[in-house]
């Protein structure tokens, strides 16, 4: 709107009613209330991805384990070994010293466990006087102990660990890969 004012016949702009955007409370609970019917549908599918995903972490932290223990055998001329209890889930390096079997005192030596609800299956030379306990062991002219480590989530997916000679370094496989079909 414009109006005429004074002798100069100038034209001013009369103020307008200002126009507010925004929402009202009954959008914001409606979207709220869509945004919680999409997490409700999608939680259960991201909580077997997690735990896929743990598994997945476990066995590239064993694999970890089985090349820190080849190269320090090596390294330092001794015998290392990765310990497992297969009843608790836990794995761990061990070194021969002198006769006797000896944490490492360092970080790459303590009790790592598995993820929850995560088994692990292994051929690996029982321990004698624990019937739950394996171990793999590495010696110092580079060579290890040919085997599979499997490890099975809830949702029965698999990660296999697989070291087919003595010769060779462990490494990552799933069930479906054909190399791994030389057991």
């Amino acid at each position: 709107m414009t109006s005429s004012t004074g002798p100069n016949n100038r034209t001013t702009q009369l103020p307008l009613r200002r126009q507010t955007f925004g929402f009202t409370l009954l959008e914001m609970i409606l979207v709220m209330l869509i945004i919680c019917t999409m997490l409700a549908i999608t939680a259960p599918s991201l909580r077997g991805f997690f735990a896929s995903r743990e598994t997945k972490d476990a066995a590239e932290q064993i694999l970890a384990l089985t090349k820190y223990a080849g190269s320090q055998a090596v390294a330092e001329g001794r015998i290392y070994i990765l310990n497992f209890d297969v009843r608790e889930g836990d794995y761990w390096i061990t070194v021969r010293d002198q006769g006797l079997y000896r944490d490492l005192g360092t970080e790459m030596g303590r009790r790592f466990s598995l993820p929850r609800d995560t088994t692990v299956e292994l051929d690996g030379i029982p321990n004698e006087v624990n019937p739950w306990a394996y171990y793999i062991e590495f010696d110092a002219t580079g060579r290890c102990q040919p085997g599979r480590i499997r490890l099975i989530n809830r949702r029965e997916e698999v990660m296999t660990l697989i070291c087919p000679t003595a010769t060779e370094q462990y490494y990552i496989t799933t069930e479906d890969d054909p190399v791994n079909q030389w057991y």
